[in-house]
């Protein structure tokens, strides 16, 4: 009865209602927080699986949109200067707003402040920050925003930017802890990525030597095996244009043997200097060189016009400076595409390391083959001198015998006439051993080399170095009497340019087809006049006809002079 009349427990100044309400409250955080965290963990799973760095960016800023339910997300990577922005991954602006944005930011502003100082950066508004300086035309309205960076082993890849929580909200502390969690997560899917797509291009850098390497040692031509470094080198290397330029014998210019991609034309068989050029840099210094607006380096002569649209580019050295150099390789991209890095320019050079190393490997080669012809070639001049001329010359002797005791007048002159054929054979037997024992490479200097040296001769007199460009197996199938009359007819069409043409340019194009040889020599000067002295013009025709050939003279549209001397070089033709 005591325990009745006790008073009931009543909470102290709290209704049951708000109670159960409170404790609905903590049930649905609790819930949304579990929900986030699985949003989060799957999210990471996501990002985790991509080994393709482009769609694991992609999938890193979707879902940093959706965990902390932002309309606008970007991923900016940062450049290799470490203080812009060289690539930008957005979502929620369309293709349309992107367009007429214009280029995507370099980081400035709001997004400058998140890579100079890599700590997460949460706002309220962005324009009341004093690094806002507001957004370019038909850019959406945004006010709330949320920065976090990116690393990658300790170095910052880039940065996360949120924009726009969704309902007029604003980020708060449990938003930012998350994105700094994906934030870890995707900085080991971005490293992931990464060596996956490294171990890829160290795959294809070895089958395009093991190509190259097979190339050469399988006896193919050596231009051939240069067009395939030049495709190889386009391809792996993500680039529009790829060209290959050697040394030219015994001067110091470069020739560009192959090119492949925009404006190969422009670039085929362009003479360039070792120490004014790209190439001719690389190839002096043994080492890459690079070049961020390859069509407004200065590096680069205006004469002919090329890389037209192209932008970075990179030369390295075919070889190294202890193994020698053998060449230079240069790849271009279109303007607007990302620069070549330290690491894109290393590979490339270790790509062309040992394409010089497969060259030397079938040079050597070569020279073994060379010498085991030119070993054979002397046995058989020791056998015909030592066996069938002295057994000739026997049989001479004996025949000379022989015909003092026939009385016979016409068997006597039969005997003298077989004397005779014997001596004459003889003759033939030693011209052919001399010709068997003279070896190959004792003459003069190519037709390649005569060119560039007349070619820098004149520069002295022009005032300028004339540009020149030569195609084709201009040493081996020109013969010599008129590689002879080529060089008379450009020696006298660079004088008359120095003397009358008042010119700043000139162009000295060279090509053959192995049938016909063609020499264009053209300037930018004031043109022929009518009535001036013709000699040297009447000159450089005549010997255009001794030849078979043609001779034309030309003023351009653009002012100037175009001299056309082409004729053939087949031995059918050539007299």
């Amino acid at each position: 009865m005591a325990n009745a009349q006790e008073p009931r427990v009543r909470l102290p100044e709290l209704k049951l209602d708000e109670l159960l309400e409170e404790l609905q409250a903590r049930i649905d955080a609790a819930r949304g927080t579990r929900d986030r965290v699985h949003s989060l963990l799957e999210a990471v799973l996501s990002v985790g699986r991509e080994l393709e760095l482009e769609q694991a960016l992609r999938s890193i800023v979707e879902a940093a949109a959706i965990l902390v339910d932002a309309e606008y997300a970007a991923l900016g990577v940062i450049g290799p200067d470490g203080t812009t922005l060289s690539a930008f991954h957005t979502v929620g602006v369309t293709e349309e707003q992107i367009a007429d944005i214009g280029h995507f930011p370099e980081g400035h502003g709001i997004l400058g402040e998140v890579i100079r100082h890599p700590e997460p950066l949460r706002l309220e508004k962005i324009s009341q920050h004093p690094a806002s300086y507001g957004f370019p035309a038909h850019h959406p309205p945004m006010n709330s925003f949320l920065g976090v960076p990116i690393r990658v082993r300790d170095q910052v890849f880039g940065n996360l930017y949120l924009t726009e929580k969704r309902g007029g909200a604003r980020f708060d502390e449990e938003d930012e802890s998350v994105l700094s969690t994906l934030a870890v997560a995707a900085g080991v899917a971005i490293d992931n990525a990464r060596l996956y797509e490294e171990a890829r291009l160290r795959e294809r850098w070895l089958l395009a030597n093991a190509e190259i390497m097979h190339c050469l040692m399988s006896g193919s031509e050596r231009a051939e095996a240069l067009k395939l470094i030049a495709e190889r080198a386009r391809e792996i290397m993500g680039s529009a244009l790829a060209a290959v330029a050697l040394p030219v014998r015994d001067t110091k210019s470069l020739t560009v043997e192959i090119a492949v991609g925009v404006d190969a034309e422009a670039h085929q068989g362009l003479v360039l200097s070792r120490q004014e050029t790209l190439m001719g840099l690389a190839f002096s210094a043994a080492a890459p060189v690079t070049s961020d607006d390859v069509h407004q380096d200065r590096r680069i002569s205006p004469d002919p016009p090329r890389f037209h649209g192209l932008g970075p580019a990179v030369a390295v050295p075919i070889g190294t400076a202890g193994g020698g150099v053998r060449g230079a390789v240069l790849v271009a991209r279109e303007a607007g595409r990302p620069v070549f890095t330290e690491h894109e320019a290393g590979m490339l050079g270790g790509f062309a390391a040992q394409a010089a190393i497969a060259m030397e490997l079938a040079e050597r080669r070569k020279d073994a083959e060379q010498i085991a012809v030119l070993q054979d070639r002397d046995r058989i001049a020791r056998d015909l001198h030592d066996l069938a001329i002295q057994r000739l010359f026997a049989t001479g002797m004996t025949l000379q015998s022989a015909g003092r005791f026939i009385e016979h007048p016409e068997a006597a002159e039969r005997v003298v006439r077989a004397v005779d054929d014997l001596d004459e054979t003889i003759r033939i037997i030693r011209s052919a051993i001399f010709g068997l024992r003279t070896r190959e490479g004792s003459a003069d200097a190519g037709l390649r080399t005569r060119v560039v040296r007349l070619a820098g001769e004149e520069a002295r007199v022009l005032g300028f170095a004339p540009s020149v460009r030569m195609e084709g197996l201009l040493d081996t199938d020109v013969p010599r009497e008129i590689a002879d009359q080529i060089m008379a007819v450009l020696s006298e069409a660079l004088t008359n340019v120095a003397r009358h043409a008042h010119a700043d340019r000139a162009q000295v194009v060279l090509t053959t087809d192995s049938r016909d040889v063609s020499l264009t020599v053209s300037d930018n000067g004031v043109g022929i006049p009518p009535h001036g002295r013709r000699s040297g013009l009447r000159n450089m025709a005549e010997r255009a006809e001794q030849l078979g050939g043609q001779f034309e003279v030309s003023s351009p549209d653009e002012g100037g002079a175009l001299l056309r001397w082409r004729v053939p070089i087949t031995r059918s033709q050539v007299t």
